[in-house]
């Protein structure tokens, strides 16, 4: 258990949150939430002892361990990977490190086995024995082969090494668990293993995500930062949800009743306070008044950014026909021999563990990469624009304002409150819209490259990952956004909820050719489980198979891609 106890911290004149008073129990998973800018990793950092609040204390039992996900990647680049995760549990790497030294020792005396006796009775008390299991657990759960784990972490891409980090956060089975944006860099397999290991967790966690399936996946309660406070809701994000909208509504009914009361006293006082007659009723309504409470009501942190895709026209009938498509990296292929065909209406995720591959493909696609073999051909009919998932290019030119950046895309001759439009939507108002892109942040960047796409009036949006850097309010409107688009969407993410709620059609790329069906994200995922246990690709391929596995030799027809 972890309790914080009037917890208040200000910079500056900014109150972050001020009175909290919140206890977070064993057994529990809270999902810790807000807008970008609450204080959500900030008050993570003063649960792990990691930043001093202005006032106010944490407390937790005086044998009870905390286990942080470390945000440094470099931290550790000289250690193994094995280390690295036993690192996790201090006391017992401290333990392990000295035993191992003692045991290396050429002159081993009788000083010496009696300390040696010390450390194998407190590497027994600490589960040393089991260690190097547990560890092997995790590390193969999260995606780390063994043949990596005596490797340095300085060897392993960001990929990788975020996996070893979070192995590192669940090992040795800490009593508090603090996870801030766990899901970052994780495919679809990894996180499901995830959510089932903290399913199965007895202790107490609390996490920090953007990714809204994943929070009503583990999560039992919600601990709401807003108004400078911390409120808790029993339940998961899609409840806290509902309840946090029902008390904004109740909050505003009594307020516009409050409102409304006050006016008729004062109507009535202001009428008849001289009149003889009912100055006794004037006066009886003036200790009203004085008695009723009006209560401004609290500016909410949260901000929705209204998104709306508006295509100048409609797609045609023919909207993308791909032909043998190929691509190598680096002496990797990406894909081989990839053919489909795009047909209107179609929003396809295109899913699979290379997201390599589907960036690769999109920017072919969007004109920025050639391919090494195969053709493409878009309709005559068809404007397509391109959202990326690294978004440096866009922004190179730091001198420009947001209004400025923002007119190189297109309608350079309208007025500038044309431009300050597509950015006020997207929360860019006033002198926001003037500040320069330098200063811009990751969600900022975003909310952007959202406003281009929103200006280009395409009628095919190809995303990669945009949902990267937003907080859960822009990724609602985006979902939104896409859900309500007419026309043909080509994108990939990992946020479930995002695919299973945008997507009809998904496509997953994989070493032998495309799987390609028409049905929703959930409905794919249960088929695919149900048609890859102890099945080849060839197997799944077959007469009998729930899915259309088309391999690459028999990509040359678009059609047969798709069914």
């Amino acid at each position: 258990m972890i309790t914080a106890s009037n917890v208040a911290l200000s910079y500056g004149k900014r109150v972050i949150f001020q009175d909290v008073n919140i206890k977070f129990t064993p057994g529990n998973c809270y999902g810790l939430i807000g807008a970008n800018g609450a204080g959500k990793s900030t008050f993570l950092k003063i649960l792990a002892g990691l930043l001093e609040p202005d006032q106010g204390q944490i407390s937790k039992g005086p044998r009870e361990r905390i286990a942080v996900l470390s945000q440094d990647q470099f931290a550790f680049d000289e250690h193994t990977v094995f280390n690295t995760v036993i690192m996790g549990h201090k006391k017992l790497y401290k333990v392990m490190a000295e035993r191992e030294a003692l045991y290396a020792k050429a002159d081993f005396n009788d000083e010496d086995g009696i300390r040696s006796g010390e450390l194998e009775a407190k590497f027994g008390e600490l589960n040393g024995y089991e260690a190097e299991a547990e560890a092997a657990v995790l590390l193969n759960g999260l995606g780390i082969p063994e043949e990596m784990r005596q490797k340095k972490m300085k060897e392993l891409d960001g990929s990788d090494k975020v996996r070893v980090l979070l192995a590192q956060a669940l090992f040795g089975n800490p009593d508090i668990l603090l996870l801030d944006e766990p899901t970052n860099q994780l495919d679809l397999k990894t996180i499901n293993w995830l959510e089932y290991f903290l399913s199965r967790f007895q202790n107490t966690v609390i996490i920090v995500s953007h990714d809204r399936h994943f929070l009503n996946q583990v999560c039992t309660h919600m601990a709401d930062i807003d108004y400078g406070k911390i409120q808790t809701y029993v339940g998961n994000y899609d409840f806290w949800y509902q309840a946090s909208q029902l008390r904004f509504h109740q909050k505003e009914t009594e307020s516009k009743k409050a409102k409304a009361k006050a006016e008729e006293l004062k109507e009535f006082i202001q009428r008849f306070s001289s009149n003889a007659s009912k100055a006794k009723q004037a006066t009886s309504r003036k200790k009203l008044l004085e008695k009723l409470t009006l209560e401004d009501m609290p500016v909410s942190s949260r901000k929705y950014p209204y998104i709306v895709f508006n295509p100048n026209r409609p797609c045609g009938d023919i909207i993308l026909e791909i032909d043998g498509l190929s691509k190598e990296i680096d002496g990797v292929t990406m894909f081989k021999d990839l053919s489909l065909t795009v047909n209107k209406g179609d929003k396809i995720a295109f899913v699979g563990s290379n997201s390599l591959a589907k960036t690769t493909l999109f920017q072919i696609l969007a004109g920025e990469m050639e391919p090494d073999e195969g053709s493409f051909r878009w309709g005559i009919t068809i404007s397509s624009d391109y959202f990326p998932k690294e978004n440096n290019a866009y922004f190179r030119n730091e001198e420009l304002d947001l209004i400025g950046w923002l007119r190189q895309f297109g309608a350079a001759k309208e007025h500038e409150s044309f431009f300050r439009g597509f950015l006020g939507k997207m929360l860019f108002s006033g002198e926001e819209a003037t500040k320069k892109t330098s200063v811009l942040s990751g969600g900022e960047r975003v909310r952007c490259m959202l406003s281009k796409l929103m200006l280009s009036g395409a009628n095919v949006l190809i995303l990669d990952e945009p949902t990267n850097h937003l907080d859960l309010e822009s990724i609602t409107s985006l979902n939104n956004a896409l859900s309500a688009f007419q026309e043909v969407v080509l994108f990939a993410s990992h946020d479930h909820q995002f695919v299973s709620t945008v997507a009809n059609r998904i496509i997953e790329i994989t070493e032998s050719g495309i799987i390609d069906v028409m049905m929703d994200f959930d409905e794919y995922l249960a088929m695919r489980e149900e048609s890859l246990d102890n099945e080849t690709p060839a197997e799944q391929a077959s007469a009998d198979s729930p899915l259309t596995f088309v391999p690459a030799a028999q990509q040359s027809s678009p059609a047969a891609a798709h069914q």
